[in-house]
């Protein structure tokens, strides 16, 4: 019965409109920002570097460089503070958790992208 009950309260919570994304991939997080008496949105853009499921308690991890200093921010992915996450660009990587990309810098941190929407390529008439 316990059980049951946790897994009822923790359904209640769950977001319905998730966006498909995963981890290589290039995001924008509008995360809603209360200061004092004003709420405001707020993004932060940066690469998903980690994904961790868990109903309601999954989370990702979004990295970015401002200013010469890598930034990493976890944010709860069922959470009513984001108003929403836009994916910029889809990476093309063949591990869950980017963790090496700490140690890396300049161009070498970037992460390869995965082109959907390529062209088909045009055969020629000979």
């Amino acid at each position: 019965m316990r059980h049951s009950a946790i897994e009822y309260v923790e359904a209640k919570n769950l977001r319905k409109e998730l966006v498909d994304f995963r981890t290589g991939d290039s995001v924008r997080v509008h995360w809603k920002v209360k200061e004092g008496e004003k709420e405001r949105v707020q993004a932060f853009e940066g690469i998903v570097i980690r994904k961790k499921k868990g109903n309601n308690r999954s989370s990702f991890t979004v990295r970015k460089v401002s200013f010469g200093v890598g930034v990493e921010r976890i944010f709860p992915l069922h959470s009513p503070r984001y108003e929403k996450i836009e994916v910029l660009s889809r990476g093309n990587v063949n591990r869950n958790r980017l963790f090496y990309l700490r140690n890396l810098k300049g161009k070498a941190s970037r992460v390869d992208t995965h082109d959907e929407h390529a062209p088909a390529p045009v055969a020629k008439k000979s």
